[in-house]
Order: C-alpha cells, then sequence, then structure tokens
C-alpha cells in the first residue's frame, strides 16, 4: 500500500502526465525552458517535504523543504502552487485517515502559524514565482521580498492562513485554502467519476475546471481579457467546437499557461488516490 506522501508524489507525476491540459506542459507538449522531464523531477524533489506534513511536522517548514527540493532541477518552478494546495490535504490524511475532508483540511489551515508564515515567505527564495503587485498596504509584505519581509510579518502576527485570506480575492490557490478547497474535492469527484488513463481522466477534468473558471496564474501572466478568453475557448472545446488537441497547442504558441488550474487537478489527485482510486 502506497504512503500518504507516496499518493502526493504520485498526483503530482499523474498530473503532468495527463494530456490534452491546453497551455501546460504534459507529455505531449512543452515549453522552451519548462519540460516534462522538470515535472517529473520535480515532484520527486519535493517528497521529502511531502513526507515532513504527512508525519505531522510544521506546514510552513514542510513547504520550504518541499519547494527547496523541488527547484534542483533546470526549470527551476514547476509545482509550487500544486505542492502548497496539496500540504493541507496531505497533512490532515496523515494525522487521520477519516480527516481527508474539508473540515479536516481547514482545520489544518486554521492552525498554521507565524512560523509557517514567515517559511512560506522564505520558499520564495529558492524559484521565481509569478505573482501580482501587493494590496494597497501590504507593500512590506510582497512575498518577492522573501526572508526579508519576515520581521514585518512577524511584526503584524500573521499567520499563513492570514497571509493566504489577504490573496484569496486574487489567486486561486489562495482562494481554496480560504474556502475549504472546494474546487480540489470537486476535481477528485470529476476523476473519481471518469474512465480509462488516469492521467487522461485529470486532463478532462482540467479542461472541465478551465471551462468554468478564469485562471488567475492566466490573468497574473497576461491579463483579466487573456484569462476570460482562454475560458471561453475551453467551453468551446468542451461543447465539440474546437479540438481539445489543437487548443492545447495553440496555448502553448500564445504562452497561454493555466497554472492554477493545473495545481487544482493535481490536489484533486491526490484526493482520489488516497481515497483508493486505482492506478
Amino acid at each position: 500500500m502506497r504512503t500518504t506522501a507516496q499518493n502526493a508524489e504520485l498526483a503530482l507525476l499523474l498530473e503532468v502526465a495527463g494530456t490534452p491540459k491546453p497551455g501546460n506542459v504534459d507529455r505531449h507538449r512543452e515549453y522552451d525552458d519548462l519540460r516534462f522531464e522538470h515535472f517529473l523531477a520535480g515532484a520527486v524533489g519535493a517528497r521529502p517535504g511531502l513526507a515532513m506534513a504527512a508525519d505531522g511536522e510544521p506546514l510552513g517548514e514542510s513547504f520550504l523543504h518541499a519547494i527547496e527540493g523541488m527547484s534542483e532541477q533546470r526549470g527551476g518552478n514547476t509545482q509550487f502552487g500544486a505542492v502548497l494546495l496539496q500540504l493541507p490535504l496531505v497533512a490532515a490524511a496523515g494525522a487521520d485517515d477519516r480527516s481527508l475532508t474539508p473540515d479536516g483540511a481547514t482545520a489544518v489551515v486554521d492552525a498554521t502559524t507565524v512560523a509557517d508564515a514567515a517559511n512560506f515567505y522564505r520558499a520564495f527564495e529558492a524559484v521565481e514565482v509569478a505573482v501580482d503587485e501587493p494590496p494597497e498596504g501590504m507593500e512590506p509584505l510582497d512575498v518577492r521580498r522573501g526572508s526579508d519581509a519576515v520581521p514585518e510579518l512577524e511584526a503584524r502576527e500573521l499567520t499563513l492562513r492570514e497571509i493566504m485570506g489577504r490573496s484569496a480575492g486574487r489567486d486561486g490557490v489562495a482562494r481554496e485554502w480560504v474556502e475549504r478547497f472546494e474546487r480540489v474535492f470537486a476535481a477528485a469527484e470529476s476523476i473519481e467519476r471518469g474512465d480509462g488513463p488516469v492521467a487522461d481522466r485529470a486532463a478532462r477534468t482540467f479542461l472541465e475546471l478551465l471551462a468554468d473558471e478564469v485562471d488567475t496564474f492566466v490573468a497574473t501572466q497576461h491579463d483579466r481579457a487573456t484569462a476570460e478568453a482562454a475560458t471561453e475557448r475551453a467551453q468551446a472545446a468542451l461543447d465539440g467546437e474546437g479540438d481539445p488537441e489543437t487548443l492545447a497547442d495553440e496555448f502553448v504558441a500564445e504562452d497561454v499557461n493555466p497554472g492554477t488550474t493545473a495545481d487544482i487537478v493535481a490536489a484533486g489527485l491526490f484526493v482520489a488516490l488516497e481515497r483508493g482510486l486505482d492506478v
């Protein structure tokens, strides 16, 4: 039987192997500087940090360890958001196999500390992460400052959950943290209902999620209009008005990468695997 950490690692591997996932690296498509093999190596590198969370170690320390391990490949940032989404779920599952629920994951989030938030900031020094400008009044807490922001973070006594709450209006991963992982659990159910290879079920779920909601990474990477257009194009492909394979090629050519959607699918895969999904 696989351990919780092994299921988390496997979920990262299955997510990147699914195809077609318009705009994302998959087993058929890559970017010049971000390749399929980078994601495989990143998932393996993140595994020790995932194991720490499963064993009850502090969430922030586990995240920092996972991201430092993930970064030890030439692609740099491969699964930052996916690991961030997985960790509260991994911690809940590791504590009790009956705790992998929205309530259990939310309890983990609510128990985060200022020290967890500090290690979350330190993780930004390991990789480059595309983020929006901070909200008004939060400039001293810009995550891009990394460790330099920790004294201000500690002075304001902000926990990691509170940091996520301040970003939830603009960042889909942060929103999951403070809204009970609603889309993650919906993704798990979609994958469980599907048929065929698990990785390709996950790719279908990716397309469904993208058609349902604007991807916040695309909005950050480009703008809101581009993100809304990507959602409309995904819906058209779902409706049979376009070919998902063609759309995948078009998005890669346009550098439209719905990374937040992929992160949610990776977390959904972990939930499904922990529930006994066969691979």
